[in-house]
């Protein structure tokens, strides 16, 4: 019975890990807006046009209301490079030589217990001296890129016109979900003629990709392995 309790548990652990769900995990702080319901005219003046839902012969479809939707071009592209380097050096020498005392430099005899280089003929003589050298350097390269395209919806509209857009996009492939979720806010002169937008356009703008699943999982370094390389190791 002793020798079925260890393996009947290592057979429960890797049955959990064997176990996986596919489940969207979406963020509500990224979800689509619908537009304002339009509210029926209370008095008719006999006229069929309504300035509430005008449309103008000569205007475009591009997004400018809350709940419209838009396409923002992803072109986010980063390289920083940085290096330093470090070097000190510090020296100090200090003497003093033996005093001439009365007319005669003084000299004496020590007992020869004492763990000295040399017991006799000892002077007032002190020299001191110390030398302290740091050397330091480090480098540091990091390059992005993410391109694509996510369409996302009007959140609000500013008084000033400015519009806040957010949304999110979440692709299944091969039992893992990727996330492209995006906020910010766009000004309505930057919309390209096709109702879409670049994201450099985009102020306070927040973007990620990240994802889920097996594959994403695998990636990601162990407890074990994270204890070594953190600031709790002493080594």
């Amino acid at each position: 019975m002793k020798t079925v309790a260890p393996f009947l548990v290592f057979l429960a652990v890797a049955m959990l890990s064997g176990c996986y769900s596919n489940e969207v995990k979406r963020d509500p702080a990224f979800a689509a807006v619908r537009p304002e319901p339009i509210e029926p005219q209370d008095n008719y003046d006999g006229a069929i046009f309504d300035a509430r839902n005008n449309i103008s012969l000569f205007e475009d479809y591009r997004a400018r209301r809350v709940g419209d939707i838009l396409t923002v071009k992803l072109e986010e592209q980063t390289d920083a490079k940085k290096e330093t380097e470090t070097k000190i050096n510090k020296s100090n020498n200090n003497s003093i030589d033996n005093p001439t005392l009365f007319g005669t430099t003084p000299q004496f005899n020590l007992p020869g217990q004492l763990p000295l280089a040399s017991t006799k003929d000892n002077n007032l003589a002190f020299g001191l001296g110390s030398n302290s050298n740091f050397k330091g350097q480090g480098d540091s390269d990091q390059k992005n890129e993410l391109t694509g395209n996510i369409s996302v919806s009007v959140v609000e509209v500013l008084p000033n016109g400015n519009m806040v857009i957010r949304g999110e996009r979440v692709v299944t492939i091969n039992q893992g979900n990727e996330y492209i979720r995006l906020s910010g806010m766009i000004s309505p002169r930057d919309i390209e003629a096709d109702n879409s937008i670049s994201s450099i356009r985009i102020a306070d703008a927040q973007i990620s990709y990240v994802g889920d699943g097996p594959t994403n999982d695998a990636n990601v370094m162990g407890w074990l392995s994270r204890f070594f390389v953190s600031a709790l190791m002493p080594f």
